[in-house]
């Protein structure tokens, strides 16, 4: 009998690079501020999409609409809204379908994410993964209160998947939000720490934050499941 009945995924840069979805977003943008800003879009997108690798986060928009002179009140809140109703163009990580095909049969597979709940609900439809998952928990659906690293989605997620926390693994990206909470309710952990992921410099802040393993990316997952439930 396995250790571990199921496997819960986190979706933003575990499932799909994170990176993309802010791209498909500068792309609706850029068409949107096309017609109302006087911005060329390919110019408007290359200009977003620079700003992005070069490590500028949070006031993006501000600062785009700085650089053309064209004043942030009265547009911020528009071009923020256009971002997150957009749809989105995602593909998931190549490994990420065939690894979902292999764990089904063995385990029950559930996903626990945060943000917006209609940006992670979109996101998710994207990918067209949701034939995979037998729970999604979307912590926004119970209010930011319930975001990690609230134990509040990983203790849902174990009910909906009608297994024990401590019979229950969970994969994700972040160490300063994703292990934490997970752990608390009793979850194995495990950070998907990839190469160039967005979070991948970060270290975890405290030892009650660390995960329990570390691997590369997905594609090593399966094999040190099986090493970890040979071993138990």
């Amino acid at each position: 009998m396995n250790r571990w009945q199921a496997i819960v995924f986190d979706l933003d840069d575990t499932l799909y690079p994170e990176r993309d979805y802010a791209l498909s977003g500068f792309r609706a943008v850029a068409h949107w501020a096309d017609s109302r800003l006087g911005i060329p879009a390919g110019q408007g997108y290359a200009e977003l999409r620079r700003m992005f690798e070069q490590g500028v986060r949070g006031d993006t928009f501000n600062r785009w609409l700085a650089a053309h002179g064209v004043p942030a009140d009265g547009w911020i809140e528009e071009l923020v809204q256009v971002y997150r109703t957009h749809i989105p163009v995602l593909t998931p990580f190549p490994e990420v379908p065939a690894l979902l095909a292999a764990l089904r049969p063995h385990y029950r597979i559930g996903l626990v994410s945060d943000g917006y709940l209609d940006v992670q609900r979109q996101k998710f439809a994207a990918l067209r993964l949701a034939d995979y998952f037998d729970a999604v928990v979307f912590s926004d659906e119970w209010g930011r209160e319930a975001w990690k690293p609230s134990i509040f989605p990983f203790v849902r997620v174990a009910q909906m998947l009608r297994v024990e926390p401590r019979r229950a693994m969970y994969v994700a990206d972040n160490p300063t939000k994703d292990f934490l909470g997970a752990r608390r309710a009793g979850l194995t952990t495990v950070w998907c720490r990839r190469a160039h992921g967005e979070y991948t410099h970060l270290e975890p802040p405290t030892d009650e934050h660390e995960p329990d393993w570390s691997i590369p990316s997905l594609a090593a997952f399966e094999n040190i499941l099986i090493r970890l439930e040979n071993s138990a």
